[in-house]
């Protein structure tokens, strides 16, 4: 099942009087479990893709459907609720809240649901056994590694069950031995509970791990890169 549904989307941004297309038609389906990375040079529009596939954006053109719903016409509110229920963010700078410890980090974006805290703690646990961070559940972020930093948002964005986990750069801040580690936890959770990831980067790490490559320039999509192909580009880049 296409949990993204994407058909002729552009995105222009006014700067001034200067009018940047940073997506121009692109069509794009992602499926269930999928473990696909979109790749590209900066300025080519992955960055505003991922975006808008998590609705913290919106296309100035072209249909954007999440499990099959049209997302255009949603209003503000309408679009924070999707956030919440059905999308997953994990961001390259962790973006944990500083003065909350590791299970409150987790547990956050499930507050302002109307589900039992009992519930939620039950299953933030649980999240937190699987990422291997049971044995710091008290620590604050500034206690903790980068690759245990980035376990927190990995668990932070599965504790709401979302539909796809979309990840912005997630190795980046992290050096290689804990990349691969991150890596391979994230291919066990996409691997035994189908989560769907869908990954913005250049590294060529994540590539290599990938199931898919979708490339972007300018803007555009371009034919789907082999892994072969899609490392060099991006030992190109670097």
């Amino acid at each position: 099942m296409a949990i993204v549904e994407m058909r002729d989307i552009h995105k222009s941004y006014q700067l001034g009087k200067t009018t940047v297309e940073a997506l121009r038609g692109v069509s794009l389906d992602v499926e269930e479990g999928e473990f696909t990375v979109v790749m590209g040079p900066s300025g080519s529009g992955k960055t505003t893709l991922l975006n808008i596939i998590g609705c913290l954006d919106q296309a100035t053109h072209g249909s954007y459907k999440l499990e099959g719903r049209e997302i255009g016409d949603r209003d503000f509110n309408e679009l924070a609720e999707l956030r919440n229920r059905k999308i997953g963010f994990i961001f390259q700078a962790f973006n944990l809240i500083p003065v909350l410890n590791v299970l409150e980090n987790i547990e956050f974006p499930c507050l302002i649901r109307n589900e039992s805290r009992a519930s939620l703690r039950a299953r933030a646990l649980s999240i937190a056994k699987d990422v291997g961070l049971s044995h710091v559940l008290k620590h604050r972020p500034d206690e903790l590694s980068g690759g245990q930093r980035q376990r927190v948002a990995i668990a932070r964005a599965l504790v709401t069950q979302p539909q796809i986990v979309l990840a912005d750069e997630p190795t980046a801040n992290l050096d290689s031995v804990t990349s691969e580690q991150i890596l391979d936890l994230m291919e066990e959770l996409n691997r035994m509970h189908q989560v769907t990831f869908l990954f913005s980067t250049h590294d060529p790490r994540v590539m290599k791990r990938a199931r898919r490559v979708v490339q972007l320039a300018d803007g555009y999509r371009m034919d789907d890169a082999t892994h072969a192909h899609a490392l060099e580009l991006a030992a190109s880049a670097r």
